[in-house]
């Protein structure tokens, strides 16, 4: 019995000394995101002036990665055949843990700090999704990291991702294509949101796919009957498509954009384009679907006697949620609190929701506790569900705008320029960083991580949505 007693209370000793141990470290992260946040804020106003889309976020890269080489990193840039890819490593051995930033804008919503809509450049891009709030709070969470692997307090390997175009292209996916994750133990993730939770959710599979006619010109009064009309093709095309919609499942999203549809009405166009991308929450749904549709798109052109080319472009893997990871990054969350606003930054948030119309409740800045995982999440793709079918997968989601305002919107961008935006980004850099103390420090936390990803995941082989060949990086991106 005594022996019973001793070694009960040795447990509970060295329970207790790795536990102070731990939140020494946690307390050090947060010491670590404020001696750097000037700097975070800095890096983060300065890629949302710059506004760069997809595959031509050369400044916004730049900056990133000086920083992190500034800070004592070891950098690859042009990674995976895009030039604003890069890679930033610290330490060395097991584990390897992995973090994400993501700096891509989204044209045409360029707008000030302020809330009333008014562009800061005409007709320029604006980050409507706060990847400027994303890619800075990220490296801050790898700073932090770096600074105790460096006082010998962890020892393993941090691993920053700089992820471009994840708006149009799925820069991750070329990343995922090329082996960058395939060595991670886990890898983890934020996205600027209108509240705060440990994700517990997936996202939508995409595919995205262009659908061509080529016809035959002729004048369209003198010899009709020698023409073939490419609008005709994609006016049957889309016609087909529409009535698809009746009989697929709830959960499926199919949206398109017609590029091209003839020059002028006197000519018998030859060329049409529509663009296109079909969603579910599952990718198999999604295959199912897109069969269907390159069925259409050949019975349009025999419609209209024309040639259709289907080309498949990218497209998003649903996001493999990962419990486990959530939960403790839920502990880490719960343990800063809520984030408090100035009486300033709700009149701010206010103004914003009596523009668009909704109800004036200002910014929630409380920790929502976790959430069921739904059979069909809300509407939404990205290409960190490419990289959570690779390596397990942890995504935080923090407040960086008021509720219900427009995202992909001028009133995100708008407060991705001001404090609301960097206090979310500020504790996304803590959050994350305190986690990754977690998993660092803790074996059996990422065995049970690994252990749920391998059921989740089951017999399924990862094969990308994207063509052979490199990246479109001469393309310019619509």
């Amino acid at each position: 019995m005594k022996n019973y007693f001793a070694l009960f209370f040795t447990i509970i000793v060295v329970d207790s000394i790795a536990q102070s141990k731990s939140n020494q470290n946690k307390e050090a992260i947060i010491q670590s995101v404020g001696k750097h946040q000037t700097e975070l804020i800095s890096i983060s106003d300065k890629i949302w002036t710059y506004a760069e889309t997809a595959l031509k976020e050369s400044k916004s890269s730049k900056e990133l990665a000086d920083y992190a080489e500034a800070q004592g990193f070891t950098v690859k840039r042009g990674v995976a055949g895009m030039p604003t890819a890069f890679i930033a490593e610290y330490g060395s051995g097991k584990p390897i843990i992995g973090i994400m930033g993501e700096f891509d804008a989204l044209p045409g919503i360029s707008q000030k700090a302020q809330p009333a809509k008014e562009e800061l450049n005409a007709g320029a891009a604006g980050h409507g999704c706060g990847h400027n709030l994303f890619g800075a709070g990220s490296m801050g969470a790898a700073v932090a990291i770096k600074e105790l692997i460096a006082r010998g307090k962890l020892k393993g390997t941090i691993r920053f991702y700089g992820t471009p175009a994840e708006e149009s292209v799925g820069g991750k996916i070329y990343m995922v294509r090329d082996g960058l994750f395939n060595d991670l133990d886990v890898c983890l993730d934020w996205h600027p949101d209108s509240e705060i939770s440990a994700s517990t959710q997936s996202s939508q599979a995409m595919i995205d796919f262009i659908v061509e006619f080529k016809g035959k010109a002729s004048h369209a009064a003198f010899d009709p009957w020698n023409g073939r009309s490419a609008v005709d093709g994609a006016e049957a095309f889309t016609h087909g498509v529409n009535l698809l919609r009746e009989h697929v499942r709830p959960s499926v999203r199919m949206h398109y954009a017609i590029k091209a549809g003839g020059d002028v009405p006197n000519v018998v166009p030859e060329y049409a384009k529509v663009w296109m991308w079909v969603r579910d929450s599952k990718r198999n749904v999604v295959d199912e679907v897109f069969n269907r549709i390159k069925d259409i798109a050949k019975g349009a052109g025999l419609i209209a006697g024309v040639e259709p080319k289907v080309t498949v472009q990218t497209g998003d893997y649903e996001m493999l949620v990962n419990r486990k990871g959530a939960e403790a990054l839920q502990k880490n969350i719960e343990y800063l609190g809520p984030i408090a606003y100035t009486p300033e930054e709700i009149s701010f948030a206010k103004k914003i929701q009596e523009v668009q119309g909704v109800e004036q409740n200002g910014l929630n800045g409380n920790i929502h506790e976790l959430k069921q995982t739904k059979e069909d999440p809300e509407g939404g793709s990205t290409d960190v569900g490419d990289v959570s079918w690779i390596v397990p997968e942890i995504t935080l989601l923090v407040t960086t705008a008021p509720k219900n305002t427009a995202w992909h919107g001028w009133a995100v961008v708008a407060c991705g320029g001001m404090s609301i935006g960097h206090k979310g980004m500020l504790f996304s850099a803590k959050a994350l960083a305190m986690t990754i103390v977690d998993l660092f420090e803790n074996e059996q936390l990422r065995k049970d991580i690994r252990t749920e990803f391998d059921q989740r995941k089951g017999k399924v082989v990862y094969k990308a949505y994207i063509p052979d060949g490199p990246p479109p990086v001469s393309i310019s991106k619509e």
